[in-house]
């Protein structure tokens, strides 16, 4: 069984993973139905207040915090390529870093900074708003996803 600090930093990434799923999740399932329920003009508008205000200290530090753990996750396991939970711990650090931060940064961040280009209520913005709600939330699904599911096999190491 795994133990000691490696332990406490398992189940760290275990709680990193799950909340940053948790957050994508509620984003996926409620916010951004939402927004694409507003006139374009307002969810253009709120979505690049939501976009703004969540490059706060807390939610940075969750986000990439837990790209930092799952990164120092899959170094320790290479270094000391425990026989219990090796492929779990690899495949739980590789599903939130490519999975959920890297996709982040690839494929939603781009949006967003598109998004953020467009002035509420010009033609532009209302043409691009349903395409930019239909790419963005089905690259939320695959981030919240992947987060959730290096959570499940971050615990599976575990046991």
């Amino acid at each position: 069984m795994i133990d000691g600090p490696y332990f406490v930093l398992i189940v760290a990434g275990v709680l990193g993973t799950g909340v940053v799923a948790g957050v994508f999740c509620g984003f996926s399932t409620f916010v951004m139905r939402g927004l694409a329920a507003l006139p374009p003009a307002q969810g253009v508008a709120a979505m690049n207040a939501i976009n703004v205000s969540a490059v706060t200290p807390a939610f940075m530090l969750v986000f990439a915090g837990t790209a930092v753990l799952c990164a120092m996750i899959a170094v320790v396991t290479f270094v000391l390529w425990p026989d219990e939970g090796k492929v779990e711990l690899l495949l739980g650090s590789a599903l939130f870093l490519f999975g959920s931060f890297g996709l982040t940064l690839v494929a939603n961040v781009p949006r967003n900074d598109a998004l953020a280009r467009l002035e509420p209520g010009t033609p532009e913005a209302t043409a691009y708003w349903p395409t930019y709600v239909r790419e963005w939330t089905m690259w939320n699904h695959v981030r919240t996803v992947a987060s959730a599911a290096a959570a499940v096999v971050y615990l599976l190491a575990l046991s």
